[in-house]
């Protein structure tokens, strides 16, 4: 029979990681065998940096946190070494930093996750970091934006350059 007190400490951890996964815009599950210490702490580095949490989870706990989150489609991914990044805010920045430091490094392996409430394979997660960051998405909608107010600023420039022209002659 299990103790009670290590029985509540696993009912508050299934319900923390249940709160992350509902809580979370971009979760993605990787496997980490063959990392060595260096590799890890860099990476944990670079995800801490740009606000992910990244946690080693045993499969049982988060498979029952991806249920109670309603999100039991998960399972498939929840086997061997298990690794999950939780990003609150940006929808990109997870899968960007873990499929680039998967491709410098053979032994992190990409296996899905969840996207806006979606889970999701590895296909979709390299499609996802293939898109620009927040930053470089935010920076082209601001261009498009201001392209019809510059290019009017050039016409009547011009407009203005010609009858001063005009007026010279």
């Amino acid at each position: 029979m299990a103790n009670a007190k290590i029985l509540a400490e696993k009912q508050l951890a299934v319900a923390e990681v249940t709160e992350k996964f509902k809580a979370s815009a971009s979760t993605i599950i990787a496997d980490y065998r063959g990392l060595n210490v260096a590799q890890v702490t860099q990476l944990r580095k670079t995800l801490r940096e740009a606000g992910i949490e990244f946690v080693v989870l045993k499969n049982s706990l988060a498979r029952r946190a991806s249920a109670n989150a309603e999100l039991s489609a998960l399972d498939e991914y929840l086997t061997g070494p298990t690794a999950i990044a939780f990003s609150k805010d940006d929808l990109v920045a997870p899968a960007k930093i873990l499929t680039e430091f998967a491709k410098k490094n053979d032994q992190l392996s990409v296996k899905g996750g969840v996207v806006e409430g979606r889970v999701v394979g590895y296909d979709q997660i390299k499609a996802l970091a293939e898109l620009p960051s927040r930053d470089g998405l935010l920076s082209m909608l601001l261009s498009v934006l201001q392209a019809p107010v510059r290019n009017f600023a050039l016409a009547v420039k011009a407009v203005a350059e010609k009858k001063e022209a005009e007026g010279q002659a």
